[in-house]
């Protein structure tokens, strides 16, 4: 029985190995770094309210054997209309920071002498070669050995650290950040990517389909919960444990996190090797690398998998999920890349400019999906039992409100 569960596991773990990239490396440890633990409480709340609109996907998905594509496509034109404009104004800068990341470990890893841009480009080469070779199957796999490899260094490293922790840089409550509006943005950006965009919810379940296709089978609800939960709870612990990590190590010392893809990488590395010495250089510089190298095939394969659903529908109607990638998908991979590298080109190694351009406009976009995303589980294809109770529709517009008033103060600080 238990061998059946682990088969299970892959959209999930997929859907995991996304999030754990820039809103954990990054926003995370810049949180514990800048603020001690006077975040952990956002961070966590974040996770906990976010829950039903991420859920809804896998859920909407293993009940109606579609997509939450075909869902936005009930409601309306309209909703097709809106999640395709919302995904083309966010997949550039998106691609573009987790490639930024990954490049920087790879420079760390490998070698500085090759610029940051260089590397993103032999990065998003390299990921086009793998989604062509690969495709899901090879995603599937490769973030199952990735994210247990990060997952257990960076538990091990926090661990280690414990013993020695300076009490004195957990700071919980009070004191609380300073409200200027350059700080407003960061909270903002921090939640609005944590633990990831609300439209990844949407590849979760083209993903949950593709797995069902490329198995012969179909995925019940129980079994794509069971995958989700597997993967969400495992990401909320891991934000955490980065909080925890920036604490211990970077606050109150003179440290801040670098703003250059490169350096950060050698700071977010030197956290691990502090604890656990020099010896584990090599080994967390490659899991950090390779979790990110994972997080840059698994963005650059949903944005353009997302994208061709979304035409199809809007084109064609009614279409099924789980069907082998069009010419649609293959232009939309390219000219995905291609804006990327356009960004990457005009912000450089710029690193933390780059990362808050990304996740601000996914906090601000995050209200509307949860809200697609509410109305479609509740739409009169997806069985019965199935639907969301009216103690989970309350749980779920929590959600929203919690999205809608972090936009709302994210507006407030952009226009101040």
């Amino acid at each position: 029985m238990r061998l059946d569960w682990l088969k299970v596991l892959g959209p999930g773990l997929l859907w995991a190995g996304t999030a754990i990239g820039v809103s954990h490396l990054v926003q995370s440890t810049r949180a514990g770094a800048e603020f001690s633990l006077t975040l952990l409480w956002l961070v966590i709340a974040a996770n906990v309210l976010k829950y039903p609109a991420f859920e809804a996907g896998p859920r909407y998905g293993a009940a109606t054997g579609r997509s939450l594509l075909e869902g936005y496509r009930r409601l309306g034109t309209w909703a097709l209309i809106v999640f395709l404009l919302l995904t083309i104004s966010t997949m550039f800068t998106v691609i573009a920071a987790v490639t930024a990341v990954t490049a920087g470990m790879a420079s760390a890893l490998i070698t500085s002498a090759i610029p940051i841009p260089i590397w993103s480009v032999l990065l998003l080469g390299t990921t086009l070669i793998l989604l062509a070779v690969g495709r899901y199957r090879l995603l599937d796999s490769l973030m199952k050995v990735m994210m247990v490899l990060l997952t257990v260094s960076t538990m091990t490293a926090l661990i280690a650290l414990l013993p020695s922790a300076r009490t004195e840089a957990l700071v919980f409550w009070p004191p609380l950040p300073s409200l200027e509006s350059g700080t407003l943005i960061f909270l903002c950006a921090l939640t609005g990517w944590m633990p990831s965009a609300i439209d990844t919810s949407v590849w979760q379940s083209l993903w949950g389909l593709e797995k069902a296709r490329t198995e012969g089978r179909t995925w019940t609800v129980k079994e794509a919960t069971f995958d989700f939960n597997v993967g969400y709870i495992g990401t909320a612990i891991l934000a955490t444990v980065f909080v925890l990590l920036g604490a211990l190590v970077l606050y109150d010392t003179g440290t801040t996190l670098p703003g250059k893809a490169h350096e950060f990488a050698e700071t977010l590395v030197g956290m691990y090797t502090q604890g656990l010495g020099g010896w584990a250089r090599p080994i967390i510089l490659t899991a950090a690398f390779a979790t990110m190298l994972s997080t840059t095939i698994s963005v650059t394969d949903g944005f353009p998998r997302a994208l061709e659903g979304g035409f199809q529908r809007l084109i064609h109607g009614e279409e099924g999920d789980a069907i082998p990638r069009t010419w649609m998908y293959w232009t939309a991979l390219g000219v995905c890349c291609l804006g990327a590298l356009g960004i990457l080109s005009f912000f450089g190694g710029q690193l933390k400019t780059l990362v808050t351009i990304a996740t601000v406009l996914t906090g601000l976009t995050g209200t509307l999906f949860g809200v697609l995303n509410l109305m479609v589980l509740r739409g009169p294809e997806v069985p019965a039992e199935h639907r969301p109770s009216t103690a989970y529709t309350g749980f779920h517009l929590a959600g929203i409100a919690f999205m809608a008033g972090l936009a709302m103060v994210l507006i407030y600080a952009l226009l101040t």
